[in-house]
């Protein structure tokens, strides 16, 4: 090499060493640290183990696109799609689905919501950030991801990543939300689970959750939960 040409600079190399394969694989160590991650989730919620997850996928190296995260063919349909996704679930689940299966009309875990102005900011961006992107990263994301690397990428192993998945979420919010908000939640689970399992695109799943809790909020907040409750039946 001529001594008046630069030495070229070393950069790291993006190749997983031992103990990253096998955090991202499926054998012991890795289905060890994602049943961790979850218990986490269920034993401190959501603003715990999204961060974990955020760990994991750094420190494995693990693509953003095997969480789903790929550019949408169109934001604008992807966005204006969410939101409309969202709000006419909301509406489908409380009008229609939730009174059918003898719901109350009104849920008394957030009654103190109902024209609580100041609640509303802190409430719009948990539901944006911690309820829609923490969420999803963590059940459609990563979930699927890790039990993509077990089951393989068949029909039936995304059939089952749907189900197992939606189970984990509906019972996951059964705790505070009683037996009427994890049947919601499983019922949401199934239908973002079956969307994100064909399209493997979270960033519609992510709108749209993240929509249908804040349109929640709002119907809430404007107590019409009653009415909607009772429009059809």
């Amino acid at each position: 090499m001529n001594k008046s040409e630069p030495i070229p600079l070393q950069t790291p190399s993006r190749e997983p060493n031992s103990i990253q394969r096998a955090l991202r694989g499926a054998g012991p160590v890795g289905i060890v640290v994602a049943v961790a991650i979850i218990a986490a989730g269920f034993l401190y919620g959501t603003r715990i183990c999204a961060p974990l997850v955020l760990v994991w996928v750094l420190f494995t190296k693990t693509p953003w696109r095997d969480l789903g995260f790929v550019r949408p063919k169109s934001w604008a349909l992807a966005i204006a799609g969410g939101i409309l996704a969202g709000i006419v679930c909301k509406l489908l689940m409380k009008a229609i689905v939730m009174p059918l299966l003898g719901a109350p009309d009104v849920n008394p875990n957030y009654r103190d919501l109902v024209g609580n102005t100041s609640a509303l900011p802190g409430l719009i961006l948990y539901m944006i950030f911690v309820a829609g992107f923490g969420e999803e990263l963590i059940f459609r994301g990563f979930l699927f991801e890790r039990l993509g690397r077990l089951l393989g990428t068949s029909r039936n192993a995304r059939i089952a990543m749907v189900l197992i998945t939606a189970t984990i979420f509906g019972v996951g919010h059964y705790p505070e939300q009683g037996w009427t908000g994890a049947t919601q939640a499983f019922i949401i689970a199934l239908m973002v689970g079956s969307y994100f399992a064909v399209t493997r695109n979270i960033w519609p799943v992510i709108i749209m959750h993240a929509t249908f809790d804040i349109f929640m909020v709002f119907i809430v907040y404007f107590d019409l939960e009653a009415k909607i409750a009772n429009a059809i039946f």
